[in-house]
């Protein structure tokens, strides 16, 4: 386990206030002040985390029980939000500890472009590198992305004009012939958008076009509620099944499924320009708002039809997703649409700030938010911190900062 030096006056202060935090109520006018301050927590809490971890292991989930921090290699498709992180963390608040961090990651997590078994290398690539080469553009980071694209546009067929998700195997029901998308994937295409900015290749945009105009297709309910996974046959481009994997049931709106959809078209509109995407997500973000099941505090249940509401789980992640999409996307509207979802982003923003769902520095495995839930039907990574939800609180309340 390395040993790295944090400023002590830093950490005892954070830690005097952690009282007097706990009492704090998060008023709309105190907002940017909080988020100032959460984003400078937040960094003495990744240089925490910073200390139980070495390259490869990449921070996944925390045990409360047994006191376990969980970890994977660099091919598991969370392990581009670690250092993503901690370069969002660093952007606005440099620390040197995260500084070195993060190329120590980077350096390990190169290897993953050439990675042709998952479509994940958005969330993997483009989440770390992507902000690395926007912070300080370089030949090899744009090499990385360049080959991290090919290596997803392997898994695109041009019948079914859609990206294959997961390789067919028992447990996701894809069987001979048949490609597996889930709504999921709709957040890699942004690396192909950006690797055809940088080579001029339209074959990276089209790709991303096909795909999330086949999504639009199949993936959506006439309520612009998304299945989480659809099954094509792959020599013919029929859509075989609508299922769910990691939602309540097949008829049911899984949380961070409808949060990736919602996210997943207002990228979209900003690579393309194209109304269609725009009004897409405009449909999924009035959706989750007007939901009767979206509670007061606007922090969803793992999913809108959850067993057992209101005693269901809430996903801090989703929460996370949804209020950094709805930022942007307030962005490419006007007037009573933008104002609403800025307040939505607003609720969604103070009450993740608060102790219910932030952790002090020292708490909570090194992450900041609690009470995520990862995959339910397989009980894995329930009512624990995410790494992706870390990464999408930080960007949410950069994107805010911004904003204002």
């Amino acid at each position: 386990m390395k040993v790295k030096m944090i400023v002590a006056v830093s950490l005892l202060s954070l830690f005097a206030c952690k009282e007097q935090k706990k009492e704090e109520v998060v008023t709309e006018d105190t907002l940017e002040t909080t988020i100032d301050s959460v984003l400078i927590q937040a960094t003495r809490q990744y240089e925490y985390l910073s200390e139980k971890v070495e390259p490869g292991q990449y921070p996944k989930t925390y045990h409360k029980e047994g006191d376990k921090l969980e970890t994977s290699n660099s091919g598991w498709w969370c392990s581009g939000f670690y250092p993503g992180t901690m370069l969002y963390l660093n952007e606005n608040n440099s620390s040197s500890v995260l500084k070195e961090e993060t190329d120590a990651f980077l350096k390990d997590l190169a290897k993953e472009q050439f990675n042709t078994t998952t479509h994940d290398l958005g969330f993997m690539m483009f989440c770390s590198f992507g902000n690395a080469e926007r912070l300080q553009p370089n030949p090899e980071y744009e090499s990385i992305l360049m080959n991290s694209a090919k290596s997803l546009s392997t898994r695109y067929n041009d019948t079914v004009k859609a990206i294959r998700s997961w390789d067919n195997a028992s447990w996701n029901k894809g069987g001979d012939g048949d490609l597996v998308v889930i709504i999921d994937n709709m957040m890699n295409l942004e690396l192909l958008f950006w690797a055809t900015e940088h080579s001029q290749d339209s074959t990276y945009y089209n790709i991303a076009v096909n795909h999330a105009n086949t999504t639009i297709d199949n993936h959506f309910r006439p309520d612009y509620s998304s299945f989480h996974e659809v099954i094509y046959d792959e020599k013919t481009g029929e859509a075989k099944m609508h299922i769910t994997n990691q939602g309540a049931a097949d008829s049911s709106s899984w949380a961070r499924g409808q949060s990736w959809g919602l996210y997943g078209y207002t990228v979209m509109y900003r690579a393309t320009g194209d109304s269609k995407y725009l009004e897409q997500a405009k449909h999924i973000a009035d959706y989750l708002l007007s939901h009767p099941n979206l509670p007061e505090d606007m922090i969803p249940y793992w999913d809108f039809n959850a067993p057992g509401i209101p005693d269901a789980l809430r996903d801090s992640s989703a929460a996370a997703i949804i209020a950094s999409a709805l930022l942007e996307l307030s962005t490419y509207t006007d007037g009573e649409n933008s104002q609403r979802y800025i307040q939505a982003a607003e609720t969604m923003l103070k009450n993740l700030l608060k102790p219910e769902y932030l952790a002090e520095v020292g708490e909570n495995g090194g992450f900041l938010l609690k009470h995520g839930v990862g995959n339910m039907p397989n009980n894995t990574e329930v009512d624990t911190p995410l790494s992706y939800g870390d990464y999408y609180l930080v960007e949410a309340m950069l994107r805010y900062k911004n904003l204002k």
